[in-house]
């Protein structure tokens, strides 16, 4: 299914903590299964550093993007980092987005509202001010562009 500018079909965006082990396991599974090459990236992600360059790099070389927003999903700068690069991607270069609401609506999403805003809070305490509103800008984005 990828062409040869493309790496991948699909680019899986999700926080692991909720999702990893039951329906990112089973999405994957399922997309593999039907041969579609996707990029699930694996690697327990230490907090406090920055995206590794294998993540925006294979999000670049992804036909579309799947992002799962689930109750922790703004907790993680890692996140909120490829979401920020998928919008990029939509917008440059016409990205497939497909969003996937796993226990949130696109309201509490795109609106920061409940475990978001409890997440944007405790990143404003800890997070350069600027990146923070890139981050929220992305989130606002996906509840109403995707």
């Amino acid at each position: 299914m990828a062409t040869s500018s493309d790496k991948h079909d699909v680019f899986l965006s999700f926080r692991g903590e909720d999702t990893r082990k039951n329906f990112v396991s089973h999405l994957y599974e399922a997309l593999d299964k039907s041969g579609i090459n996707t990029f699930k990236d694996d690697k327990k992600l230490e907090k406090g550093t920055s995206i590794p360059e294998e993540l925006p790099k294979a999000i670049d070389e992804s036909k579309f993007a799947i992002v799962v927003f689930s109750m922790n999903y703004a907790t993680s700068g890692w996140c909120l980092d490829e979401l920020v690069r998928i919008i990029e991607g939509k917008i440059q270069r016409d990205l497939t987005v497909v969003p996937i609401f796993y226990g949130v609506n696109r309201y509490e999403v795109g609106e920061q509202r409940k475990m978001f805003a409890e997440a944007f809070d405790k990143h404003e305490a800890n997070v350069d001010r600027e990146k923070v509103q890139i981050w929220r800008n992305a989130l606002c984005r996906s509840g109403g562009m995707l």
